[in-house]
């Protein structure tokens, strides 16, 4: 029962996933169903920008709980500055993006040196932010819409599909191979980090363990890849999603800079006594965070085919919520990017699956108050539960 009961605990937010989505299920089945492949598809489209984001914030958060208020209001920013480059002005896309690039990581300097080296308080700084680059997006472009539905080289980039060039059982062939080469890598991998363990001779989880881990993960992409090629194939917004996540989950777990970031969300002093350079670390999480801002604004200028006012509203609230309610710590030093994307997609099909019921949207937003404030009250719970143990 003991086993039971840490396994119940260590994945409680994947095991409340997987009950919401077949809650939904059931209660969509008479209509458009929360599984139909199309669903599936938008799911995926239209949290792609939570997910970026939500990297980002978490690498705020490992340090001693710091958020970043100002991220949809840069959306807003950078995304009207790059309409106006590329449709007003008429320069390339790549040129644009480069132009996006630099104001973004201009923008994170400014906020890491504020927050890092002029000891202003994270949410003050970000709050200015907030209020300030969402006055200038608003104000480019005076209150109007810029679209975009001309640049169709830059929606495909990051709003259209990895193309079918051939078909597997009225599937898409590229949504199969990809799903089945994942699996492949995934068991590989797994297997392979436990030898490497052994090796060492360090302490390695059961084969058992990790075959059904394997199996599990496998299932779940098969399922994803399976839906994904019975509509317009696998989005170049997941493409997007998947090698940031990948990227970020190797710096937070393999790399000594990775280390840094929770070592200071333990402890900044004990850190800094050390001989890290904490400012350093501090300066680098908001330069990065707004380093990822323009990736959102890239993939969110794109799914809308517009650059307007109300562009990035509450992004800043979607991010801090998809790292809550995975599990990153609201007081910093812990929290993975695998549980922040559970916590995502958590957030992700609550939002759809209340949408295909009709519910009103001001009960979804109740919904997802109380999603997080559950999230936050086990953290809260499981945290006393370690400290008796």
């Amino acid at each position: 029962m003991k086993n039971v009961g840490k396994i119940i605990k260590t994945h409680t937010m994947k095991i409340v996933l997987v009950l919401v989505v077949i809650f939904f299920w059931i209660m969509t089945r008479g209509g458009s169903s929360i599984l139909m492949p199309a669903n599936v598809t938008a799911l995926i489209n239209q949290n792609a920008y939570v997910y970026v984001l939500a990297t980002g914030m978490l690498m705020c958060m490992l340090i001693k709980g710091n958020i970043d208020l100002s991220v949809g209001s840069v959306v807003c920013f950078i995304d009207t500055i790059g309409a106006i480059l590329m449709v007003n002005k008429g320069l390339p896309v790549p040129v644009v993006m480069l132009a996006m690039l630099i104001i973004g990581l201009a923008i994170g300097c400014l906020m890491g040196y504020i927050i890092a080296y002029l000891n202003i308080p994270p949410w003050i700084a970000t709050l200015a932010g907030y209020l300030s680059f969402r006055g200038l997006g608003t104000a480019v472009v005076n209150g109007q819409t810029i679209g975009i539905g001309q640049c169709e080289s830059y929606l495909r980039l990051f709003n259209g599909s990895i193309p079918a060039l051939f078909n597997i059982a009225g599937l898409n062939g590229m949504c199969v191979l990809i799903g089945i080469a994942a699996c492949v890598i995934i068991v590989v991998t797994q297997f392979k980090d436990r030898a490497t363990k052994l090796r060492k001779g360090y302490e390695a989880e059961s084969v058992t363990s990790i075959t059904v881990r394997c199996v599990i993960l496998c299932l779940v992409i098969l399922f994803f890849t399976v839906k994904l090629g019975q509509d317009k194939g696998i989005p170049f917004s997941l493409v997007w999603v998947a090698v940031i996540a990948l990227i970020y989950n190797f710096i937070t777990s393999k790399t000594v800079i990775g280390r840094y970031f929770y070592t200071m969300g333990g402890n900044v002093e004990a850190t800094r006594l050390s001989g890290i350079d904490t400012k350093k670390i501090l300066f680098l999480a908001y330069l990065n965070m707004q380093f990822l801002t323009v990736i959102t604004s890239w993939i969110s200028m794109a799914r809308l085919s517009a650059a307007n006012p109300n562009a990035g509203l509450n992004y800043e609230l979607d991010a801090i919520s998809a790292c809550i309610v995975g599990g990153v710590s609201a007081y910093g030093g812990s929290g993975t990017i695998f549980g922040m994307v559970v916590g995502a997609t958590l957030i992700g099909v609550i939002n759809l699956g209340m949408s295909l019921m009709n519910v009103d949207s001001n009960w979804q937003k109740v919904v997802k108050g109380l999603v997080l404030l559950a999230a936050v009250v086990f953290e809260i719970f499981n945290n006393r539960d370690k400290k008796k143990a």
